[in-house]
């Protein structure tokens, strides 16, 4: 059976050195300390995750949340890392760059020490990377987020597959007012037929639920230059929908899947979408 490794391929491609977990983990800490964040812990039923915040969070009526992509799932084509935190956090990237009300969280078992490992079992960053039990697990972190700083609404920001559980997390949620994905594996039925990989039979997949998505605006933006999540992806999603008033796919020619969305945040997640739409 084909794996699926394009993304720890991705990761790996400008990588001779693959940082240990304490490393990756290390880098995360030290892009956060720089920027006043500090690291905390969030417990739910299924997994402990990991969150970075400002220290003193603003008081917002709307508070952004940024989810990780994948990370580092794979070492090669055979073999799942022991531990999917990323090597290069480019979620944790944006929201450190966000002008506005932020917090990142990162999927299951990234940045995760061992005193904090509660099930982490190969299986959720690789076939059940979007499993119920992994969304469940966002979506009361979530909530706990919302009673703690008194949140009335929230925009998701998922990267790559942090974009498939914003999705999904928003179609189980009321209170989200607006829904973004960058490079987002949004249709992972579609992203594995087309590149004839196997399907990810433990995981839920977003384009299956976008009925509960239709009343939330939407903006997926897509590279271009993007060769391990095309834009077909995003169409395949998109697609469901009977109408486009309030969702956009907006491709940016000139970027891939990693370059260069830190540099133009949080101008893209500002701009006036329906100027740049490409339908």
């Amino acid at each position: 059976m084909k794996i699926i490794w394009l993304l720890a391929l991705f990761s790996l491609s400008a990588c001779t050195h693959i940082p240990t977990r304490q490393e990756r983990n290390e880098t995360a800490l030290d892009l956060a300390t720089q920027a006043g964040w500090q690291k905390e812990y969030i417990e739910t039923d299924n997994f402990i995750l990991a969150s970075f915040l400002p220290k003193t969070p603003a008081t917002a009526e709307t508070l952004t949340i940024y989810l990780e992509g994948d990370g580092f799932a794979w070492i090669n084509s055979l073999t799942p890392s022991e531990d999917p935190t990323p090597i290069d956090p480019l979620a944790l990237k944006l929201a450190l760059r966000d002008d506005s009300p932020a917090i990142y969280l990162a999927r299951p078992c990234q940045f995760i020490t061992n005193e904090y490992n509660k099930n982490c079992s190969k299986k959720y960053w690789t076939g059940s990377r979007y499993s119920a039990e992994v969304i469940q697990s966002t979506n009361q972190a979530i909530d706990q987020i919302k009673h703690r700083f008194k949140v009335n609404k929230f925009i998701l920001v998922g990267y790559s597959g942090g974009g498939a559980v914003a999705c999904l997390v928003a179609a189980r949620r009321t209170d989200v007012a607006r829904l973004i994905t960058i490079a987002g594996n949004i249709d992972h039925r579609a992203w594995t037929m087309g590149n004839h990989l196997s399907p990810l039979l433990g995981s839920l997949n977003p384009a299956d639920e976008w009925m509960y998505l239709q009343n939330i605006p939407q903006t997926h933006y897509v590279g271009g230059k993007d060769q391990v999540i095309g834009e077909y992806v995003a169409r395949s999603f998109v697609s469901h929908f009977s109408d486009n008033q309030t969702r956009s796919i907006i491709i940016i020619p000139e970027y891939d899947h990693h370059c260069c969305w830190i540099e133009k945040w949080p101008a893209l997640k500002n701009m006036n979408v329906t100027a740049t739409v490409k339908n």
